[in-house]
């Protein structure tokens, strides 16, 4: 896999919303999912540059262009009795892709994960995205087929709070 050197990646600043926002858009469309709204992009900002501050965001930029991104947070694992670095979103643009750009993602959350003292690495992938899959599959990650992602969400999340 080539690798593009002159693709810079680092942590991601406030100033840097306009580029995230436009990412994650682009991750929407490619997912056929509505992108963010004015009101989930307020909470993005909060979220990420605020106090508290749920996730970190790495931007990965070719030529001073945001091309991709990586949105990270932390868990816990007690069986470990270590932290989980937990990777929400990878998302390269397509035309950027092939250029190792992902892979330096990766890496870099890798390192950020060792350098927290974590156990683990997590992620979901959907089951259509064949290119992620096999991107993972290179890296030698495990697809955990025993597990079931379960959500609580809207009425059911809030009922259960109050009710």
């Amino acid at each position: 896999m080539p690798i593009d050197h002159s693709v810079t990646i680092r942590s991601a600043v406030e100033a840097d919303m306009p580029s995230i926002v436009n990412l994650i858009s682009a991750l929407a469309d490619y997912e056929n999912l509505e992108g963010p709204n004015a009101e989930a992009i307020a909470r993005l900002r909060k979220h990420g540059f605020g106090e508290p501050t749920y996730f970190q965001v790495l931007l990965a930029e070719k030529d001073g262009k945001a091309v991709a991104y990586a949105i990270y947070f932390f868990t816990y694992s007690t069986f470990l009795a270590q932290p989980t670095l937990y990777l929400e979103d990878l998302f390269v643009l397509p035309e950027y892709r092939s250029l190792g750009i992902g892979f330096r993602l990766m890496k870099e959350l890798a390192k950020v994960a060792i350098e927290r003292e974590c156990g683990r690495l997590d992620w979901t992938v959907l089951d259509w995205n064949q290119s992620a899959i096999d991107f993972y599959d290179r890296l030698k990650a495990v697809q955990l087929k025993d597990w079931i992602v379960t959500r609580l969400t809207g009425e059911p999340l809030t009922k259960l709070a109050h009710g």
